[in-house]
């Protein structure tokens, strides 16, 4: 490994992404992306004694898929490397506490996959590990409960809101045997806009996605041209139109290759999706569902995902602190031949 600059990681091996396993909620298997979700959940309602039960069950269920699609057994992962939004991290350590796995678990709110990702992109880089599996999950409910309003109160929102994306999505990564490999990561900084209105997510996560986007195409000497697409995590709307504005004031025009994972997951006529989409699995479903299927099929050859926190809590919003967020970003290439 490499370091290039103040913040991104080089990846001189190239760590491959060998399988991904996405599990996407009834909504979200409603979208436009329902296509390339693997397990789509058709059922409106609690399946188990509890939502945070349910998201467990995600999770469990994305990495049995992504186990499976790279003909792995739990036993040949050196690490398991994610997380969630729940307090303590229950849907990460509780969803897999029955694999075996070593288990990393991480908090960057909804930028916690280009996290994982990143970070076992560097243990297999630098020998660490030989295979690890990175993602996250979210639940639109679990997330209602520990930051906003139970569901059954029926709390309205503004159009400035975001729905948590209910699913998950997980990637196994290993050193040799894909055409879809992590070449990069640029970890992310602090940034506080001074917002504090938790509706308004997008608003407070855009200037952190920029400040980490610009440190790359710094460090690295590149440009926004030298991308097919550039993703951001869960801006959602208004999010992705402050960022395009930050942009714009530096002379730059990103054009049609930036995109917002919280845009894509959700058609705008859907019911109650405000904005767009948000939660810890909003990027890693699009990201591990859709973007890299891209990849794949040769339709892109280098795409940038910068997944986007907030990282308020309870108590942070109860106290009227501004909302902080951070972004991290991961570069993901094709080699060889088309899949």
């Amino acid at each position: 490994m490499k370091t290039a600059g103040r913040q991104t990681w080089l990846f001189e091996t190239e760590p491959a992404v060998l399988a991904t396993g996405t599990v996407a909620g009834k909504l979200e298997s409603e979208g436009p992306l329902s296509q390339w979700f693997d397990v789509r959940i058709t059922k409106d309602g609690m399946l188990g004694k509890s939502w945070e039960v349910d998201e467990q069950g995600l999770i469990r269920q994305a990495t049995e898929t992504a186990l499976e699609k790279a003909k792995l057994t739990p036993e040949a992962i050196d690490y398991a490397i994610g997380g969630d939004l729940n307090a303590q991290l229950t849907g990460f350590y509780f969803g897999l506490r029955d694999f075996g796995f070593r288990q990393l678990g991480l908090y960057s709110a909804c930028s916690t996959m280009t996290e994982s990702v990143a970070l076992g992109g560097l243990l297999v880089d630098t020998g660490a590990a030989k295979t690890v599996i990175a993602g996250t999950c979210s639940h639109t409910s679990t997330a209602e409960r520990q930051f906003r309003f139970p569901t059954e109160y029926g709390a309205q929102k503004p159009e400035t809101a975001q729905r948590t994306v209910t699913g998950a999505g997980m990637a196994v990564i290993g050193n040799t045997g894909s055409n879809v490999v992590v070449t990069a990561a640029t970890i992310g900084e602090v940034v506080d806009f001074g917002i504090k209105n938790p509706w308004e997510y997008g608003a407070a996560m855009a200037p952190a996605a920029f400040r980490t986007i610009q440190a790359h195409l710094h460090d690295t000497g590149q440009h926004l041209e030298d991308f097919d697409c550039i993703a951001t995590g869960d801006l959602g709307r208004i999010g992705h139109a402050i960022l395009r504005d930050l942009f714009a004031q530096q002379g730059q025009d990103p054009g049609d290759r930036l995109t917002d994972c919280g845009m894509l997951i959700y058609a705008p006529e859907q019911s109650e999706v405000f904005s767009g989409g948000s939660g810890a699995a909003c990027s890693s479903l699009v990201t591990f569902g859709y973007l890299l299927e891209k990849i794949r099929n040769g339709t892109w050859k280098r795409i940038m995902v910068a997944a986007t926190g907030a990282l308020l809590s309870t108590v942070t919003s109860q106290q009227q602190e501004s909302i902080p967020s951070i972004s991290h970003a991961v570069v993901f290439e094709r080699r060889g031949r088309v899949q």
